[in-house]
Parts: C-alpha cells; structure tokens; sequence
C-alpha cells in the first residue's frame, strides 16, 4: 500500500483513541477547560452513563466568536507559551474538543463578558458546522450527545451505565478536591445529584471540600502534613493507621493542582505505610505537591495522567520521610470508626463487631500468637536474641516489678505474672493520659482502661507485639546489620547498567549486611549476606534490588526484607493471649504505648485499642 496523507477526521478519530477512553475521559477534559477559563461555578449533566449526554456549564471567561473556529481545530490553544517545560495549566495540548467532535456530536456555546451576544459551533462526528448566533449567559456550555456513534466499534469497550456514572463521579471528586474555591454539581437522570459547594483556597477549606468528597470521618481521623526539600513542597492529610481501605481509590495526588495517578506516588505512599498496614488495606491519601513546572514533565501521556520527575529520588524520599514522621509526631489515636462499628454491634439484632483482618493467605493472627505456646519469647533461652532489647546477663526472673523498677516493661516481653492483682483507685494523673489507667483484664487478653471521658480495650499481644517489633527495628537500623560470610562468593550475571546501579549503592547496602563488588561488566560477586535472612535465594535477591533501583534509585526491598523478620521475632517474643497481668504491668503497657509511634496497630494492621467515649455508652442506655 503507498504512503498517503491521512484526513483530518481520521486524524481526530486516531487522537480521540487516546485522549477520549469513555464518558469520563470527557468531562474531565472539559471541566479541566472550564477551570482554565476562571469558572467559579462549574456544572455537569449527564444521561446514560454520559454515552447519551454530556453538558458542561461554566462561568469563566467565554471563548470570543471569532475564535470558536479554533477552538475545535487540533493544536490550537489559548494555555501554551512558547515554552513546553512552563506548563500552568491543566490543559495545553489542543486536542480535546476535536478529538470528542470526531467521535460524537458536539456544541460549543460560549459568550465573554465583553460580548453584546452568545455564539454557538457545532461538530458532527468530524463535520464542522457553521458558526451561528444563540442566547447564553457569560460563560460556556458544552454539550456532547451521542458519544462514539462515529465509531461503534469503541462502544463495544464501555462498561455498564452505572459503571460509567460512578467514573465519571470519581473523576467530578478528584478535580474538585484541588479546587475548593469553586463550586460543583453533576447531575443527570442516570445519577444522584451530587454537590460540592465552594470553602476557601486555605488548607482549612481544602479539608472541607476532602471531607465534603470523603465523608466526614476522613478529618476526624487524618494527620496534616506540612514538608519541603529540595524545592519541592508536599502538604495535605493522610489517614491514620487504623483508618484503612480496601482499595487504592482513595489516594488522590495532585501535582501543581493537576490531579495524577502516579506510580512512583503510590508506591511511596505504600513505604510510608508498609509497617503499620495489612497487605490487602491501603492509607486514605490526599496529597498536594508544588514544585518548580521545569522539573516535572506532564507532557508524557495524552490523558495527562502520568508525569515525570526531574529528580524521582527527591519525590519519594520526601513523602515517605513526611508520611512517617507525621505518623510518629501524631501520637497514639484510635479511628473513630471503630468505635462506631463496636457501638453497632451492642444494639440488638446487629451482627458481630470485627475488624478487617489480613486476608493474604497468611495464618490467622490467633494462629500467630499461639504458634510458639503460651510461654512466648524466652530471651534468656533463645538461640537468637534480639539486639538491644534490654537483656544483659541472666537475672533472676521476678513475678512483678520490683521497688521503683521502671525496666520491667521496657521493650521486653512481661514478667511472669501468676494471680490477678486487685487494681487499685486509679489517679487524677492517669485518668488524663490518652490511654488512661488499667482497671481490669477481661479473658486473659483484653485490658479495660479507664479516662476522664471515655473506656478503653485494650488487645494486650497486639500492643506488646508492636512495641517489640519496634524496639527491634530501632535496634537493626540504629547500628550495621550483622552479616555472614560465604564460603565461596555468589555471582550474579546482570545487564551492565543494573550491576553499576548496584555497584554505586554498595555502601548503602553494607549497612544492611549485604556485601557485594562489581565483577566485570555484567556481573556482581556477593561475599556477604544479612545473618538475619539465614538460608537466602541470593540470586533472586540481588536481581530484586537491581529492579527496585531503576525504578525507584532506593534498596527498600532489603530493609523491608529485615523487618520481615523483627516482625515475626515481635510476634513471638510478644506477651500471649491468656497471660495474667498484674495492676502494674497492665498500666506499664498503656504508659509506653503512648511512648511509642505506631503503636496504634500491631504488625499485621490490625487495632491494638476501642476507645468508646462516656457520651456514646450513655447513649447506649438511653441516657441521652
């Protein structure tokens, strides 16, 4: 076949391919346009899943009726300088409206403040329509009907009409928790009527608008963050460790107010969260990060979902470093959804308060804890003892603490205790703390507390659990990880650029116990390895670290690797369910939770505490 120019709607068709994927694609690129003209007020209809209709109507500035025709002619745009590394904007490339008046009948109805009148153009499935008087107010509405009847084929890849809807409403949310200054309404008959009113362009009026899109337990149950380096800023809220997910959907980043679902993101949000969250929950997220445009490519995708950072390295360490450092200055705080589900299942005929636990394939986390038997770590006979837990020479074991003994509960596992001690009236001083004083231990397991204002349970393995797992992280990273000789070195065949990655980070990876030096052009040789992993698959180890580096320049996956193995040493070296506890162990465990970051969930994500305020229990009673 000869080498032909192809028409300009086949053009269009071939560009909508990848600009327009389904109903959503639409509306998020006209209300990115309505908000690049200054809307204020943006409003979307749509019917049947948005394949039937979709109507935009903004109060921005308007599009003058000399330049409609351009308007829909590809690369043609009012958002663009001469510079493509300057990009302010949401859109810019010019492609939007004739790739949808290619696949769909489309209107454009538009008048500027200055306009004596409104001015109307249309495009039927890639023929253009004269320009022609109409009545409009200031601003612009977009009409699109028919979406893909110019390609049919396409139609055949949407999903249902509900399914559409709902993308479309997750695309209206994301756009509108970046702009909290403008208001937002999507409607239609396939729908439910879904408002966002405008709040102040503060971070006080951001939170509304999240909690307006989220729900209102999403603020109540966040932690600010608020960090620079390097000439990157990131702010906004993440969740709290026992506020989870089940999905990622609720992850939103932004980048210079452009919403974005990006890889090197997520995967950081992922590390910040790894230690306090099951495999199968994910962290609620919004995030906003400004940066210089010039370092960062949006130019990468025609959706403009994805971007490029200059410096990925500097991203990443950013928000996992700011994540983590908001966890641990947060201090101890239970979600408040707990103790809702918790006050559901104590009224009548309400099924049986749970937590969503692992569902990994993993044992049961009851199977955890009793797997090594009911007297847990022993580190006076173990063969492996944890570093710098506390445990000197052999000492005599005691049945409680001894006289103004504060070591009897420091990170290591409690002193035998063989009767229950009557629990004395607890003090002014306790009552205030957050997780207040020990009252009683309920079925060997559950210690009751006791605030000013509220009841606290306490799961006592859980809480302890966390408390070793992070007296033994502190421990591994506070020092170079023991590591153990091979007897005759490893070789690992490699590309040439993965073995110099590895080569450049191999002071890095020394601090963590792995050995290892550049062995020709393609090849690494390992002498060393973490004694913490014992019998290793080296081979695929080292390739692991290979990927992780192109992608991310990090070696996270050795770390994680280690603390793999703290946790499962904390899991067993942790008090046992069905342990008696005397009075002062008992407030001991709550006094250091509150010490302790993270210990708001054990290892395996799940609650370590309920707290039920007074004025919900009395609304159990029917007191208030």
């Amino acid at each position: 076949m000869p080498i032909r120019q192809l028409s300009e709607t086949m053009i269009n068709q071939i560009a909508a391919g990848e600009v327009i994927e389904r109903p959503a694609s639409v509306v998020k690129e006209l209300v990115e346009n309505a908000l690049d003209a200054g809307a204020s007020r943006v409003e979307i209809v749509t019917a049947g899943g948005g394949l039937n209709l979709i109507r935009v109507t903004d109060d921005g500035s308007g599009i003058p009726e000399k330049e409609l025709a351009l308007a829909i002619a590809r690369h043609c745009t009012s958002k663009l300088s001469d510079d493509i590394h300057d990009i302010r904007s949401l859109g810019f490339r010019g492609e939007a409206l004739p790739s949808i008046g290619s696949v769909a009948r489309l209107s454009i109805r538009s008048r500027t403040a200055s306009g004596d009148s409104a001015a109307e153009i249309g495009i039927d499935g890639g023929r253009v329509l004269p320009v022609k008087p109409a009545a409009a107010n200031r601003g612009t509405t977009v009409e699109v009907r028919d979406l893909f009847f110019a390609t049919p084929a396409r139609l055949k890849f949407m999903k249902g009409e509900r399914a559409e809807s709902s993308a479309t409403g997750d695309v209206v949310k994301r756009i509108a928790i970046a702009f909290p200054a403008v208001r937002f309404t999507l409607a239609g008959p396939d729908r439910s009527t879904l408002e966002l009113p405008a709040t102040d362009d503060t971070p006080e009026g951001r939170l509304v608008r999240v909690a307006q899109v989220m729900g209102k337990d999403f603020p109540d149950n966040a932690i600010a963050i608020d960090a620079a380096r390097g000439g990157v800023h990131l702010a906004g809220h993440v969740s709290i460790p026992s506020y989870t997910r089940a999905n990622a959907l609720q992850q939103y980043a932004y980048v210079n107010g452009r919403p974005v679902r990006d890889k090197l993101i997520a995967g950081a949000i992922r590390g910040a969260f790894a230690d306090v969250l099951p495999r199968d929950r994910h962290a609620v997220t919004v995030l906003f990060l400004s940066l210089d445009p010039s370092t960062v490519d949006v130019n990468v995708h025609p959706a403009k979902a994805d971007v490029r950072f200059r410096d990925p390295g500097l991203v990443r360490g950013l928000i996992v470093g700011a994540i983590r450092e908001a966890l641990a200055g947060a201090g101890i705080r239970a979600a408040t959804t707990g103790a809702a589900g918790m006050m559901a299942a104590f009224r009548p005929g309400a099924a049986p308060y749970s937590h969503a636990g692992p569902a990994n394939g993993h044992r049961s986390y009851e199977a955890a804890y009793h797997a090594s038997g009911s007297g847990g770590f022993d580190p006076l006979r173990s063969a492996q003892r944890p570093l710098d837990m506390g445990y000197g020479e052999p000492r005599p074991r005691s049945n409680g603490f001894a006289e103004n003994e504060q070591a009897a509960f420091d990170t290591g596992p409690l002193a035998s205790a063989d009767a229950r001690a009557g629990v004395a009236e607890p003090t002014e001083a306790l009552l205030g703390m957050v997780l207040g004083a020990a009252r009683a231990q309920v079925h060997e397991n559950y210690i009751v507390a006791q605030t000013r204002d509220s009841l606290v349970i306490v799961d006592q393995h859980a809480a302890h659990e966390r408390l070793v797992y992070e007296a033994l992280k502190n421990a591994l990273h506070a020092r170079a990880v023991p590591s153990q000789m091979l007897l005759l070195p490893e070789i690992v065949d490699l590309p040439e650029e993965d073995a110099e990655r590895l080569a450049m980070h191999s002071d890095t990876l020394a601090k963590f116990g792995l050995g290892l030096e550049r062995f020709g052009p393609g090849a690494v040789a390992v002498r060393e390895t973490p004694s913490m992993l014992g019998e290793t698959n080296v081979q695929q180890l080292v390739r692991d670290l290979a990927d992780e580096i192109a992608d991310n320049d990090t070696v996270e996956t050795l770390k994680e690797r280690l603390d793999r193995i703290a946790a499962t040493m904390a899991c067993h070296g942790s008090v046992r369910s069905g342990r008696l506890l005397k009075a002062e162990e008992m407030n001991a465990l709550l006094r250091q939770m509150e010490a302790t970051p993270g210990s708001g969930t054990c290892n395996h994500g799940r609650p370590t505490y309920i707290e039920l305020k007074l004025a919900d229990i009395e609304r159990l009673f029917g007191r208030r």
